[in-house]
């Protein structure tokens, strides 16, 4: 269990005032028996109303109307959590299917099946023959597989820019950020017959060579029956880390951004983005982390 501190700046420079619309944030975690949100506040310049709510994920939204007008906008998101590991139990005490796809129970398939559906009907033959390469029939063991291979075979390179490369357009370039590599690996798993979904959120990076540390970072949560929702980070290799602190997941990545509205006005724009992570020491001693409003 650790105690961690996370600071996450968001500015927006115009070179001349605009006024705004509606902004949409999604920079808070929801408590779990993983993370326990012990503090939390959103300083805004200019100064705003704003209205709480959660979208049809169950992730938790702030509508956020600025003042202007105004040749800044600038969010400041202040986070105490605690972080409780979910470490993975031995895979030999599951009885699990022996091949892919497997079969979701038909209560659960209700549920997973947005998630199973590819996004896009892809006609990228360098994706599917690069998919062909993840041999191995055992579920578990094929989503490591494909988690480690994207991560040793790809070069990481941060883009800011909007948008995620397709997976056809990773495979080309061989190179990516961290939510190209999400995508890939959540296409790939979809078309394996598996439930895969979108995750932002931040990453603390305790040690050196961590990539996509000081902005958000980007991964995927794949569902297998009785583990439930698993983490994996292709960007670093990282299979349900306690080092990576969700804020949302959603079916694309298009629904995840962190802070997205508009403005009035023309204007060039130039954003930065500041992210630290810091543990600040270990948590209370308890069993699970309750829920706290």
């Amino acid at each position: 269990m650790q105690r961690l501190s996370i600071r996450h700046t968001t500015d927006y420079l115009y070179d001349t005032p605009v006024m705004f619309g509606l902004w949409r944030l999604m920079m808070r975690p929801l408590d779990s028996h993983a993370i326990r949100v012990v503090d939390a506040s959103l300083e805004f310049t200019p100064a705003g109303a704003t209205r709480w709510a959660t979208d049809p994920y169950g992730n938790s939204i702030c509508y956020f109307q600025p003042q202007g007008p105004s040749d800044r906008l600038t969010v400041v998101n202040k986070l105490i959590v605690e972080r409780f590991p979910a470490p993975l139990l031995d895979p030999n005490r599951y009885d699990f299917q022996a091949t892919a796809p497997i079969v979701y129970e038909p209560d659960d398939r209700v549920v997973l099946e947005p998630f199973i559906q590819p996004a896009a009907a892809y006609r990228e033959d360098n994706f599917i023959r690069w998919l062909g390469g993840v041999g191995e029939p055992q579920t578990l063991v094929r989503l490591q597989q494909l988690n480690a291979r994207i991560h040793a075979e790809f070069k990481y390179g941060a883009r800011f820019v909007e948008g995620v490369q397709s997976p056809g357009e990773t495979v080309a370039l061989g190179t990516g950020t961290c939510r190209d590599f999400a995508w890939l690996m959540i296409e790939s798993a979809r078309q394996l017959g598996l439930a895969a979904r979108f995750v932002t959120g931040y990453l603390f990076s305790p040690n050196a060579g961590v990539r996509g540390a000081g902005a958000t970072h980007a991964w995927c949560e794949v569902f297998v029956p009785q583990l439930g929702w698993l983490e994996f980070d292709p960007t670093n290799g990282l299979m349900d880390s306690r080092d990576l602190i969700r804020v949302a997941a959603t079916r694309t990545f298009d629904e995840a951004s962190p802070m997205a509205g508009s403005v009035i006005g023309p204007a060039k724009a130039e954003m930065k983005v500041d992210v630290v992570v810091e543990n600040i020491g270990k948590p209370t001693q308890i069993q699970c982390a309750p829920s706290v409003m």
